[in-house]
């Protein structure tokens, strides 16, 4: 169970590092934990419930089909082909931005996240 549990959370901290600045990763972190708690205030109960009434074989059919709908809504939302470094402009901008002056003129290449430069994840992120 331990093994499996950070088979899930290795990455999951990884991904919440590479998605947030350093300044907002406590913020992130610290959703990403109430979302989590969240899920577990729902299953933990229905966990109990179901164990009780359904007995422990089909609680576990149960709670491994809540898993799969999670996989696979994952699969679906999630873009197997983003990529890191995402060609992008900002018309907003001055041409004497720090920004631009730190990745270079409209167009520029670098790692995008979600900030107050980036509120939207750039089109061109899927690779074609």
């Amino acid at each position: 169970m331990g093994f499996g549990y950070s088979l899930t959370q290795t990455p999951t901290g990884r991904l919440l590092r590479r998605s947030a600045q350093p300044e907002d990763r406590p913020a992130i972190f610290a959703a990403q934990f109430a979302l989590s708690h969240a899920c577990w205030l729902l299953t933990y109960p229905l966990a109990g419930w179901a164990g009780a009434r359904f007995g422990l074989g089909r609680t576990f059919l149960i709670l491994a089909g809540l898993a799969v709908i999670g996989i696979v809504a994952a699969t679906r939302l999630w873009p197997a082909d983003l990529v890191d470094d995402i060609a992008h402009t900002h018309p907003e901008l001055a041409p004497d931005h720090p920004h631009l002056h730190a990745h270079g003129a409209n167009p520029h290449r670098h790692p995008v996240i979600i900030d107050e430069l980036h509120r939207m994840w750039p089109a061109q992120a899927r690779s074609t």
